[in-house]
């Protein structure tokens, strides 16, 4: 309703306004003639790219942690670290998931081949019951809730395994160990 009283005939004259326009992904701004455009484009790619950027070294940050930290703060990181990957496999964002990785385990194993061993869809939940570290090496117990689909229809509902992973810390950074 807005737009249109804005856009009635007898007040285009003396009114200028901006238009927002859809047209390619909404990266120009026009005036209603059209004659005058503002790019904005660059504009957004760079603050996307920072974004991106900012996002990473956030999570490096939140990530980092020494060999020589005390076994309660390896602990603490390890844990939240662990619970992230889960809940992005809950999700089915196995790329995200994968940035959780080891260099080592994303050396040996490369994005397109983790996807296609990975099938998220049957984890409902997932908890960290216990972290264990000695030096750079942390062994993680998750408890994971899923559903089982029988082939025949039925199946159980919300069975509850515990599901050990090995963690590394190495140059700083917590990575998953995926075999």
């Amino acid at each position: 309703m807005m737009l249109q009283e804005c856009n009635r005939p007898e007040r285009e004259e003396k009114m200028p306004f901006l238009q927002l326009t859809h047209w390619n992904a909404l990266d120009t701004l026009q005036n209603e003639s059209g004659k005058i455009g503002v790019k904005i484009r660059v504009l957004t790619r760079a603050l996307g790219r920072w974004s991106w950027v900012a996002l990473g070294v956030g999570l490096a940050a939140c990530a980092s942690i020494g060999v020589d930290s005390s076994p309660q703060a390896k602990q603490k990181v390890v844990a939240e670290r662990a619970q992230a990957r889960w809940e992005l496999l809950i999700k089915g964002d196995v790329e995200g998931a994968y940035q959780y990785l080891s260099a080592g385990s994303k050396a040996a194993t490369p994005l397109g081949l983790y996807k296609t061993k990975i099938k998220p869809g049957i984890w409902r939940g997932a908890k960290v019951d216990k972290v264990d570290c000695e030096a750079e090496i942390c062994k993680v117990e998750m408890l994971v809730t899923y559903d089982y689909r029988a082939a025949r229809g039925g199946g159980m509902k919300g069975i509850e395994t515990p599901v050990p992973e090995t963690w590394i810390i190495e140059n700083g950074t917590v990575g998953y160990v995926y075999r």
